[in-house]
């Protein structure tokens, strides 16, 4: 087990500041954000926690950035250097952003340094994929000359959930980059410590004044981040409830809004797949993160006449799952992030108990831990999709097997329900994938286990979210598009 103090080997010098307009600067008020870990339920970090006076500052700090300054007037390869020289500053920090991911979010430390360089990575792709996106372009028009021109929204808050703190800001602050936006960064106030960290690379690669910002608050300032007119776009990952929140105050004030929130994917598996191979691709996905992934596979619908048989394959596969505290590299599941997360999952197995399910295997705590906020993977069989463990999002480990008759009735049941964000489709055939695929409605759907792809891009149907992040489509929801029309063609050069 390595030093469960490691949260000491991270530089705090900056944490009692905020980062606005290129400089360190003193907050408006004494107040403080404390980070408790999750292993140890001690305070390990503690951050300034800002008022409307700082937002006012950092609102002020992008604005001129955006309107005065040089950023969105950059050539997108002079854009795409800073991307590039970010991310090289950025991984020189692994260590550090690894220590960080544990020490806040419980992740493990065996996976916490390679997630980081994934994470890192996406800053990379937008440099790559400016290089030859068509900012301007002429397009076939009745008379004259016709351009569609791209330019970006203006100012962005990229405000982020706590479970994937690095992750998801940088996929938020490199499209906006590349676009040519000015960014407020807004961490969950659970964990922000990789935006800080973030934010001393930015200054070590010296960006543009004002081109990168750093706020930590709470719910109400962040609030008021948003009711603020002179911010163009809110890019924002978190609850539904958050989500909606934030939709009603842009859609007031026609701010640009991309929202990422929640999931309760579907994992449908024909007849022809193997059990054992599906069980031994659920359960360590189930576990990943502790469940806290938004699009996890917490949903497994299967034929009436196999349940039994996953069932018992899942729940063996459970047993042999270590829980265990994040700093040990055997363990295979750390801590849930928070008490209160802990709590939520906690009530939701009882609802499920309540509701008549049937608790295969776990549902309490570990009892050989005695510090942290740990919870037994937790499964449960012969589920109806109308009960709460089924329709509700959890966000933890928590997963629930429904049977079904037929492949129609497996599409309508992943299907009923408010969320659209993941999914999969377990077949080796491969027109039975790609037909049952195209049926789901969700954003992101793959054959034989849980699939990503930001390159292409993620995001969700239905109450999982508006707009998507990664690829193009990520990159235009950054850019606003302008018809030019000419009395003809302009010269070419």
């Amino acid at each position: 087990m390595t030093d469960i103090n490691d949260a000491a080997k991270i530089d705090v010098s900056n944490f009692n500041k905020f980062y606005i307009g290129g400089e360190w600067v003193e907050p408006s008020s004494k107040d403080v954000i404390d980070v408790v870990s999750p292993n140890t339920e001690q305070v390990v970090f503690r951050v300034a926690e800002a008022k409307t006076e700082d937002v006012d500052r950092a609102v002020a700090a992008a604005r001129q950035a955006f309107d005065v300054g040089p950023w969105s007037s950059f050539s997108p390869e002079e854009r795409a250097k800073y991307l590039r020289d970010l991310a090289t500053e950025l991984l020189k920090r692994i260590p550090e952003l690894a220590i960080a991911f544990t020490e806040q979010v419980g992740a493990l430390v065996s996976k916490a340094e390679m997630m980081s360089k994934n994470a890192i990575n996406t800053l990379d792709r937008h440099a790559e994929m400016i290089s030859d996106f068509k900012f301007a372009e002429q397009r076939p028009t009745a008379v004259g000359a016709g351009y569609l021109i791209r330019e970006p929204v203006g100012v962005v808050a990229a405000i982020t959930p706590w479970n994937v703190p690095l992750i998801t800001m940088l996929n938020k602050i490199a499209p906006a980059l590349a676009a040519g936006c000015t960014v407020i960064m807004k961490p969950a106030p659970e964990t922000p410590i990789e935006a800080y960290i973030i934010a001393e690379c930015a200054d070590a690669v010296g960006f543009p004044a004002g081109v990168i910002n750093l706020l930590t608050a709470g719910r109400d300032v962040s609030d008021y981040l948003v009711r603020q007119s002179r911010v163009d776009k809110v890019s924002f990952t978190g609850s539904l409830a958050a989500g909606q929140r934030i939709a009603s105050v842009c859609g007031e004030r026609i701010g640009r809004v991309t929202l990422e929130l929640g999931g309760k994917s579907a994992a449908i598996i024909l007849d022809d797949y193997d059990l054992d191979a599906a069980a031994a691709s659920l359960a360590p996905a189930l576990c990943y993160m502790t469940g806290q992934n938004c699009a996890a596979l917490t949903r497994v619908i299967v034929s009436r006449e196999r349940h039994d048989e996953l069932v018992s394959l899942l729940a063996s596969e459970l047993k042999n799952i270590k829980v265990g505290y994040s700093h040990d590299p055997d363990s295979q599941m750390g801590p849930l992030a928070m008490k209160r997360q802990l709590d939520q999952v906690e009530s939701y197995i009882q609802k499920g108990k309540d509701e008549g399910a049937d608790l295969v295997f776990g549902g309490g705590r570990p009892q050989d831990l005695k510090t942290g906020f740990f919870i037994e993977p937790t499964l449960f069989a012969n589920v109806n999709n109308s009960m709460a463990i089924a329709q509700q999002e959890i966000f933890g480990p928590v997963i629930v097997v429904i049977p079904c008759d037929n492949e129609e009735e497996a599409v309508r049941i992943a299907n009923d329900s408010a969320f659209g964000l993941g999914g999969a489709v377990y077949t080796n055939d491969l027109k039975a994938a790609y037909r049952v695929a195209r049926q789901v409605r969700t954003g992101t759907i793959g054959q034989n286990g849980p699939r990503a792809d930001f390159s292409i891009g993620f995001g969700g149907f239905k109450k999982s979210g508006l707009g998507r992040e990664g690829g193009e489509e990520g990159l235009i929801s950054y850019l606003e598009s302008k018809t030019l029309l000419l009395s003809e063609p302009l010269p070419v050069h």
